[in-house]
């Protein structure tokens, strides 16, 4: 076990330097040709604030990379329902590799979907809240990463 163990922590849970951090962060990968001085300057934290925080903050779809994510998903039986999720995951760049559903009981289904994460546009974690808020979805959960 690692001497310094990482946490999974919602980014509006963090300390507002390391909120700030992750802030420079993205205006770098945004910006190539932006400066740290320049971005720290735009957020408002200081250079050796950035640097104390920038490497023990990783967003959680760069740490699982190009492994396999697999979900469960509870879905209501409806038309449509399921066709709408795997197009959502399709064009947040998922790569959908199995698909196992349940038959539907009173109304509901338990779909598992495997998925490799590589190519993914947005944070996995942004994907999946955008998936709870979509019709027929009720339930959406990270089972297993490898």
């Amino acid at each position: 076990m690692s001497q310094d163990p990482y946490y999974l922590v919602r980014r509006s849970h963090l300390p507002e330097a390391m909120q700030r951090t992750i802030r420079v962060m993205e205006l770098l990968d945004q910006d190539p040709h932006m400066s740290v001085l320049e971005a720290v300057r735009q957020v408002g934290l200081s250079r050796s604030a950035f640097y104390k925080y920038k490497e023990a903050i990783k967003p959680i779809h760069s740490s699982i990379g190009e492994q396999i994510v697999t979900l469960a998903l509870t879905l209501l039986h409806e038309r449509g329902v399921l066709s709408d999720v795997l197009n959502r995951l399709a064009a947040s760049g998922a790569n959908i590799l199995t698909i196992n559903q349940s038959l539907p009981l009173q109304g509901k289904a338990t779909v598992i979907v495997s998925l490799e994460t590589r190519n993914m546009e947005s944070e996995l974690d942004d994907a999946l809240d955008h998936l709870r808020t979509r019709f027929g979805v009720e339930q959406v959960n990270i089972v297993g990463q490898g």
